[in-house]
């Protein structure tokens, strides 16, 4: 029972080979591009979501904070097609490794936090020490403002594969109950397709939700260090 439920997880071989890196590099390949001056519905609407994400992450930056923005709009693209692709039948989800997510997180974290001490030293240093504080305090307030910024990557990477996890765990638990009513009661399994077909529903919804919040969260600490 154990093997079936978490089955999923597990990055898949080929030939004894990990096929991780070539699933993770085959959602690029799913963005439709266009050489020509027109462009169709499909591209249109993709440019403009693409257009209305950024404007939107990015309105409250400054120059230099605006040099991100198409890595911001890759990272968002990137998860939110992975977190797709984990929802199709017999496949697997990249960020639900929380490898994968920390490999992702540290990188952006540490850019923001290293442009933050080259070029705004001054403020970098005074989140660590709110103003106002009492001088019995200051060690200890210090000691937990470092703490928490050294833990934003983790975090970061722990909201995403526990949300991406939780789901694909609740899907499958379903969707095997579904199956095991369908030879028992009729009415019952139908209610709980019906369950299942809504619940599949909002995952798509956290899929595109999740990437949006991480992306979101990366822009955050970059504001706060440009």
């Amino acid at each position: 029972m154990n093997e079936n439920l978490f089955a999923s997880f597990i990055a898949p071989t080929i030939l004894g080979l990990s096929a991780a890196v070539l699933i993770i590099l085959f959602p690029p390949l799913l963005i439709p591009t266009s050489k020509y001056l027109i462009n169709n519905r499909l591209i249109t609407t993709q440019q403009w979501l693409i257009k209305l994400t950024s404007k939107q992450m990015m309105t409250m930056h400054n120059t230099k904070g605006r040099t991100w923005s198409l890595m911001l709009v890759s990272l968002i693209i990137f998860i939110a097609t992975t977190n797709l692709l984990g929802l199709l039948p017999h496949s697997f989800t990249p960020t639900t490794q929380l490898s994968m997510n920390l490999a992702m997180a540290i990188p952006l974290w540490a850019g923001a936090v290293i442009m933050g001490f080259r070029s705004k030293i001054k403020n970098a240093l005074a989140h660590f020490l709110p103003q106002g504080t009492p001088t019995p305090l200051i060690p200890m307030l210090v000691i937990i403002e470092t703490i928490s910024l050294l833990i934003q990557p983790m975090a970061l990477a722990v909201r995403l594969t526990a949300n991406i996890t939780a789901g694909h765990l609740l899907m499958h638990l379903i969707g095997s109950a579904t199956l095991a009513m369908s030879t028992i009661n009729l009415p019952s399994t139908l209610i709980i397709f019906t369950i299942l077909i809504l619940l599949t529903i909002l995952e798509i919804a956290v899929a595109l939700i999740q990437a949006y919040v991480f992306t979101l969260l990366v822009s955050l600490y970059l504001h706060d260090n440009t």
